[in-house]
């Protein structure tokens, strides 16, 4: 299972980016990074045991924020997706669109991993000055040496 996960102060951002750029009736979704749940569990506690109950009734295995539907009046910038109204033709009006890039037909997952938004920094593997994120292995995540540091991403 993922899920995307957005820092309180990236919701911020985007809700004052949509209400300086909004003309009326866009979606604006940000660019976040998904991980796995079982990644989360063992990096939030990697000596815990875990037990995976599997899925709920209803629940999705993965979460979509733009759906096959939308993507014709999807467009992307930089650090946010805005999906224009389909009804009077709005998804083609020029000061809307605002020099983004159509989605269209090219729409795929968007789904990154745990190592966008942690950093693994361990005593035998330190990436703190590095630029570059260290791919999480279980084996650095269980080292009770290890530390996480959040990432603000983007």
């Amino acid at each position: 299972m993922t899920r995307f996960m957005i820092t309180l102060e990236q919701g911020v951002d985007l809700v004052w980016h949509a209400f300086k750029d909004m003309i009326g009736g866009e979606i604006y979704v940000k660019k976040i990074p998904s991980m796995k749940l079982t990644d989360i569990a063992l990096a939030s506690v990697p000596t815990a045991q875990h037990e995976i109950i599997g899925i709920r009734p209803g629940e999705k295995l993965h979460e979509q924020m733009i759906s096959f539907e939308d993507a014709p009046h999807t467009y992307e910038y930089t650090k946010h997706y805005k999906i224009l109204p389909a009804i009077h033709n709005w998804s083609h009006d020029l000061v809307r669109i605002n020099r983004g890039k159509l989605l269209g037909a090219s729409l795929t997952t968007l789904c990154n991993d745990l190592k966008r938004f942690l950093k693994i920094n361990t005593k035998t593997n330190s990436n703190a000055d590095s630029d570059a994120p260290a791919s999480p292995n279980r084996a650095a995540l269980a080292d009770k040496k290890t530390t996480l540091n959040w990432l603000a991403s983007g």
